[in-house]
């Protein structure tokens, strides 16, 4: 087995400690709101703070140099994201979010499978096995 240290993973381990700090965090701040205008003020703090990001690091591009396939990819993605986050605010409102967050985990086990049927990955059977662990530790862990 390769070495946990690779390039990618500390950027990995810092999404999963920020995603579940977002469970937390969000689940205290939709008790008196409602999820959909929730969602709206986390989306306008995600856009300033990445909006600085960009500017501080002086990563803007013209936009015409940014290709359609990219236009309409990344549009397909936040379109994907803004549904998401809706899903998951509603879901953390009416439900604990002990159990909120591991069904929305289930997406770990969704993106193997629609990397391997639409990007072309491929994972061996190890990873199948870790894959249907993840999924069964979900199901575990979320319904009681």
């Amino acid at each position: 087995m390769k070495s946990l240290i690779q390039p990618w993973t500390l950027w990995a381990f810092g999404a999963a400690a920020f995603a579940a700090l977002t469970a937390i965090l969000a689940k205290i701040g939709v008790a008196n709101v409602q999820s959909d205008f929730a969602t709206f003020i986390r989306t306008v703090v995600i856009l300033a703070i990445v909006t600085g990001i960009v500017t501080a690091g002086g990563n803007w591009q013209p936009l015409s140099s940014i290709t359609t396939k990219t236009w309409v990819f990344l549009t397909l993605s936040g379109c994907a994201t803004g549904a998401s986050w809706l899903c998951y605010f509603r879901a953390l409102q009416v439900g604990d979010a002990s159990r909120v967050a591991p069904v929305d985990k289930l997406s770990v086990v969704m993106v193997a499978v629609f990397g391997v049927a639409f990007l072309g990955e491929k994972l061996s059977l190890e990873n199948w096995l870790g894959v249907a662990l993840i999924a069964a530790g979900s199901i575990l862990v979320a319904f009681r």
